[in-house]
């Protein structure tokens, strides 16, 4: 059967679906794709599986894609990260009989990203980009589809999305925020962009961003004329938000927890959807957000599970007449809602900080705070001080290093050039000469490399005086016709 592309792929083989779940890393795993499914999700994808670890791991395959069967998590695509196409090609080979679709991720922006070099770190790669995808369409038995960023100008963003289109992808989502868009720097997605690529191209298109109930997905496919809306933090604070409706937490969470008996998954993907689910009522109950962060098994978990949702019944019981949500909330915490991410000011007030004071502050600057107070500490280093509570985090009981004499970074103790390693590296390669301290030996290495130069030598000058009745009283001759 000839493989489908374009506007046939999306009707036929994804059943035209209009609500999707985003690949996220560590979140979007089996159990909670099947949730999502049971309450109005039309096509999932898998969390972004590194192409290069796929192809040579297969206890990672196994983990990912390989588990058991599961008929019910169809339409499906899988999605990875690479940036060398025979690398990408190999690794989708192997998993296109597990799933409808393989989608090169160019959208993800985070600092991994740019060391590993993919994502949308890729996005000014063109060439590359082109070859990956015509080796893609042409090797592959699925369809190839991508998921991007914009680019700042909506002009370079419709040719971005053509280049895609031509090279083969037969469906593109994206994402209407830059690469520089994240975190509290989000902002809006712009739709704008979205809509522009959507005229531009004859492939089908899904939107991503600013999608946080029902409403905001009619009215993205409205605005944008898109095919298919998808949602990341929004389905993960509501995952029966394509259903229309806004569900006591408990309910949702009881019901990942018994999916998450019939297929398992790490402990730590479990409680991660738990605070997003619970994110409102933990902030209310702080202990119990401390419990879930401390527990190890999934029994555990449940139990804390439990216990909130007594908390959340009792608060219902004593609930009086006509009260409403606190903190602006739309519902009440114990009611699945949207969580809006705060912006850079809102996060220096979170943080105790003024919005105007230099740099605004953010949660790096809390760690500086002279009495290491856990209440002034960063959420990663009060984690730290509950598994350890006799760890101080004042700055200055510290050790002072001595610096570099370079760049100012810690110098290594015994470095005979008193630099950090890098900066030793580089003047003991420059002057051929040996640090120990570091472990960086070049004259040392460029010695024996001669003598062994010398020595080689030696050995072939008897065999030629043997082979050519050349005298052995002339090899110093040849010896120093070879020096020169």
């Amino acid at each position: 059967m000839p493989k489908l592309r374009g506007e046939a792929f999306w009707r036929e083989t994804l059943r035209s679906a209009h609500y999707v779940v985003a690949p996220m890393v560590d979140q979007s795993e089996l159990a909670w794709r099947l949730l999502s499914r049971r309450h109005g999700a039309q096509l999932c994808y898998t969390p972004m599986l590194h192409a290069q670890v796929f192809l040579r791991d297969a206890n990672y395959r196994r983990e990912n894609l390989y588990g058991e069967a599961c008929p019910e998590d169809r339409p499906l695509i899988v999605q990875f990260c690479a940036n060398d196409p025979e690398v990408f090609v190999q690794a989708a080979l192997l998993a296109q009989d597990y799933c409808d679709a393989i989608d090169l991720n160019l959208g993800c922006p985070q600092m991994i990203a740019k060391r590993g070099h993919y994502g949308a770190f890729l996005q000014e790669e063109w060439d590359l980009l082109q070859r990956m995808i015509l080796l893609a369409n042409e090797k592959l038995s699925v369809p190839i589809t991508c998921k991007i960023r914009v680019f700042p100008e909506i002009a370079k963003t419709v040719k971005y999305a053509q280049m895609l289109e031509k090279a083969g992808c037969q469906l593109l989502t994206v994402h209407g925020r830059t690469k520089e868009q994240k975190g509290p720097l989000a902002g809006v997605a712009s739709w704008e962009h979205i809509q522009a690529v959507r005229k531009a191209v004859s492939i089908p298109v899904f939107a991503n961003g600013n999608i946080q109930c029902l409403k905001d997905v009619e009215e993205c496919i409205r605005k944008t004329g898109v095919h298919g809306v998808m949602s990341a933090e929004g389905n993960l604070h509501n995952p029966a938000l394509f259903e229309g409706r806004n569900p006591l937490v408990w309910e949702m969470a009881e019901e990942y927890l018994e999916i998450v008996q019939k297929y398992p998954c790490p402990l730590s993907y479990v409680r991660a959807h738990l605070f997003k689910l619970w994110h409102h009522t933990l902030q209310v109950y702080q202990q119990l957000r401390e419990e879930l962060a401390k527990v190890k098994t999934l029994e555990g978990i449940v139990d804390v599970n439990r216990e909130l949702k007594l908390r959340c019944q009792e608060e219902i019981a004593n609930q009086k007449e006509g009260e409403k949500p606190k903190e602006g909330l739309p519902f009440f915490h114990w009611i699945c809602q949207p969580y809006i991410r705060p912006g850079p000011k809102e996060r220096c007030k979170e943080n105790g900080a003024s919005g105007t004071e230099k740099g605004m502050r953010g949660k790096r600057a809390l760690e500086e705070e002279e009495d290491g107070n856990s209440e002034f500490l960063s959420k990663n280093k009060q984690k730290k001080k509950l598994r350890n509570p006799n760890k101080s985090f004042d700055p200055s009981l510290k050790p002072k290093y001595a610096k570099c004499d370079q760049c100012g970074n810690p110098k290594g103790n015994k470095c005979v050039f008193n630099m950090c390693r890098g900066c030793c590296k580089k003047r003991a390669f420059k002057e051929t000469a040996d640090c120990p301290g570091h472990g960086l030996l070049f004259k040392t290495k460029y010695e024996k490399s001669l003598s062994w130069q010398s020595s080689q030598r030696v050995i072939q000058t008897p065999e030629l005086s043997r082979r050519g009745n050349v005298d052995v009283g002339d090899t110093a001759v040849l010896k120093e016709a070879g020096d020169g």
